[in-house]
């Protein structure tokens, strides 16, 4: 129950753990009630935890397994161990001032990702924005705010690229980006031509896959906005489908839900470009702004 590089966490060593703990729990024949009784806590708590939606205590922790049974000194000192890790920060938490907690929670499973495929139909995914244009993305509906919390908001964005970068496992990153992305000015010209010279040399990098929608292609039906789809080293975390709103986002995890959207991305790869008119199609881009 380990994630590449080390570097999974807290939110995806909740949910790994949560998950371990429920299989246990199911296997011992005990209620949710009864756990909760174990540890002092409510039913729900205990949900809550299996889950991964609250941080661990050790006392916890330990009394759950001595209640589901557990007598494998070594995997009782490797869980105990991921709780522990579990409960520390990861290193978006110094932006919690500017960063809603449903977005925490992307963030911290973008770090344990092994494999993320996205689709995009307004703007550049953040993972592959240049400093300059995510403050234009940013400012966009927002230059109210203070230009402090805007610049924190932008270093968390770049910040989140190093799991592209990281010298231990870097993610993989599979993008479909629709073409009027290229054609949005955000920020102004020259914001977007470094913009799409900034996705040029992405598109070289042996973990970055980007295609272009262009608009001779009808795209895929069923696809309606932009999603993503995270996958992760460990079996005991499932693919999960991550689709953002105004003030909200949502957490898909159920099979049939996230093979729905395994297909539609298919298609939209299929519908799209080939990757190697990918360069081309960028090129051109560029040469429509001159």
């Amino acid at each position: 129950m380990t994630v590449a590089g080390g570097d999974g966490g807290p939110t995806a060593l909740r949910i790994m753990l949560g998950g371990q703990l429920r299989r246990m729990r199911e296997s011992a024949g005990i209620s949710r009630a009864d756990a909760g009784w174990q540890i002092r806590a409510s039913e729900s708590k205990v949900s809550r935890m299996e889950l991964g939606r609250v941080g661990f205590k050790e006392r916890d922790v330990s009394d759950l397994l001595e209640l589901y049974g557990l007598e494998d000194g070594e995997e009782r000192a490797r869980l105990m161990e991921l709780a522990r890790a579990a409960n520390n920060p990861g290193w978006w938490s110094r932006y919690g001032d500017v960063m809603p907690t449903w977005f925490n929670n992307y963030v911290g499973l973008e770090v344990a990702a092994t494999l993320i495929r996205t689709y995009e139909v307004m703007f550049v995914p953040g993972l592959l924005q240049t400093q300059e244009y995510a403050r234009a993305v940013v400012q966009l509906g927002k230059s109210y705010l203070p230009a402090e919390e805007i610049e924190q908001r932008v270093q968390l964005r770049v910040t989140r690229q190093q799991i592209l970068t990281r010298s231990s496992h870097p993610a993989r990153l599979w993008v479909v980006i629709d073409e009027s992305v290229l054609r949005r000015p955000v920020g102004g010209d020259d914001i977007l031509r470094k913009q799409i010279e900034h996705l040029m040399m992405w598109a070289q990098e042996p973990n970055v896959t980007l295609q272009i929608m262009p608009f001779s292609s009808v795209g895929y039906p069923g696809a309606g906005g932009a999603f993503s789809i995270l996958r992760f080293p460990d079996g005991d975390l499932p693919d999960i489908v991550y689709i953002e709103h105004a003030a909200s986002a949502l957490y898909l995890d159920k099979l049939e839900e996230v093979d729905e959207y395994v297909a539609i991305m298919e298609g939209l790869t299929i519908a799209a470009a080939p990757v190697s008119q990918t360069e081309g199609l960028l090129k051109e881009a560029l040469a429509r702004m001159d």
